[in-house]
């Protein structure tokens, strides 16, 4: 599968959503592991990762998100995911990101779980 991923940034007070649209697998997850670091650098702390594009993610996708997780907590920052397919969702738990970052049903649960 040699789908591209797109990338955009929604930046907000005190939150970044991070909206992906596509395939995440090294290229993509780079992308997004790219889009995060710059979105640390800028000051930000709370990354959402909106995945609703999103339908598939292999296994160079899933550690390169690990390591986003890791920065965060290294950070003391919070990571939160949202709009995954089930799939995704169960993928997620049995590989251990939802111990670390948390996933929402949708943004607006996520936006308002991320700053409280």
């Amino acid at each position: 599968m040699t789908e591209s991923l797109n990338v955009t940034v929604d930046r907000r007070e005190g939150l970044a959503v991070v909206y992906t649209e596509g395939y995440i697998n090294n290229q993509g997850g780079e992308e997004i592991a790219r889009v995060a670091y710059k979105l640390l650098d800028e000051g930000y702390k709370v990354l959402l990762l909106n995945l609703a594009g999103t339908k598939i993610v292999n296994s160079i996708g899933i550690s390169i998100l690990i390591e986003i997780i890791e920065k965060m907590i290294e950070i003391g920052g919070r990571l939160g995911f949202c709009c995954l397919t089930p799939t995704i969702e169960k993928t997620f738990h049995i590989m251990g990101l939802a111990q670390y970052a948390r996933i929402f049903p949708d943004e607006p649960a996520a936006v308002a779980g991320l700053q409280s």
